[in-house]
């Protein structure tokens, strides 16, 4: 079996082993493929991995031997996952591998927001705790988690977790979601989004992405969000309109902004967000630690190994 990996450098840069996917054939790799070469390297393929290289029907139809494809994340929507059904390839994906990772920094962008961590390793860097007449030092406010109200929108694994979490560190937390009230644990409390907006201290984005969410965050629901309210995206870039969330942060209607994800990545230069007042962007690395690719890279290898074994797994569309 030949199997081409059209971009695997952002999921294993050379830390991490391809040895279980090449147990299943004759592998080939390579970092990045721009969309004109993909049907050249994929040409005689009988299985393609991407990450997020577009394999669409035109794609497709031109790769006579492509029976598979894997879908090197979660979201799968690089295929024409129907155009692979009516061609009779299978495609699938690798479903939570990343779900404590992407919570973990979730409360990362929050824990930066209110305990202002790196505003303080920068202020000792530049001695203001070394020259301060006290033997603490700060010139923020301070926030605790405890008795603040919490807004999650979905609750998925990742939403899930993140407002059981917030309950530990003693919040209120409130939730928008399709489940339920009478299924949610002790502590997280239903409502609407249109709800959420009015009672958040802190709103969490972690909702798919459709025609109903996408920029769901704009300038009409960020002005009956609280005054000074933080907002955090983990989930994807296109939920909020950027330009509206860099201006409410700048009239400071939005106390601040922590995402890990952008509508366009890498992101323009002149991007709003990047040089908005307490703006906080991480480059889309919440679910690139070495364990969550660990868990991606072996799921992917069993994936295939499955397909080969005539009982495929994780099967999309």
């Amino acid at each position: 079996m030949k199997i081409v990996v059209l971009d695997g450098y952002s999921v294993n840069p050379g830390d991490l082993s391809w040895s279980a996917l090449e147990e299943c054939g004759e592998v080939t790799v390579y970092d990045r493929t721009s969309p004109c070469d993909v049907v050249e390297r994929a040409g005689t393929a009988d299985a393609v991995l991407t990450n997020k290289v577009v394999i669409s029907e035109e794609v497709m139809s031109k790769l006579p031997n492509l029976k598979y494809i894997g879908v090197l994340a979660t979201g799968y929507n690089v295929v024409d996952a129907d155009a692979a059904a009516r061609r009779g390839v299978v495609v699938t994906n690798v479903p939570a591998y990343s779900t404590n990772s992407v919570v973990q920094m979730t409360f990362a962008h929050i824990l930066n927001m209110t305990n202002r961590v790196a505003h303080y390793a920068r202020e000792n860097r530049e001695g203001k705790w070394s020259a301060s007449p006290d033997f603490c030092y700060w010139d923020t406010c301070l926030d605790e988690l405890a008795g603040r109200t919490l807004g999650v929108v979905g609750l998925g694994n990742i939403g899930y977790k993140v407002a059981c979490l917030a309950r530990d560190f003693g919040m209120d937390v409130f939730a928008c979601t399709s489940k339920n009230s009478a299924s949610l644990p002790t502590g997280i409390q239903k409502t609407t989004f249109e709800g959420l907006l009015g009672i958040s201290d802190i709103l969490t984005l972690h909702c798919p992405l459709t025609k109903e969410t996408k920029e769901m965050i704009n300038k009409a629901t960020l002005d009956r969000m609280k005054h000074g309210a933080l907002l955090i995206n983990t989930g994807r870039g296109a939920l909020v309109n950027e330009a509206d969330v860099a201006d409410a942060l700048v009239s400071g209607q939005l106390g601040g902004y922590g995402a890990d994800v952008m509508q366009e990545e890498p992101p323009r230069a002149d991007n709003p967000l990047l040089n908005a007042p307490n703006s906080y962007i991480t480059p889309h690395i919440a679910w690139a630690t070495t364990a969550a690719r660990k868990r991606l890279m072996a799921v992917a290898s069993a994936n295939v190994k499955a397909f080969v074994g005539g009982k495929p797994v994780n099967v999309v569309g």
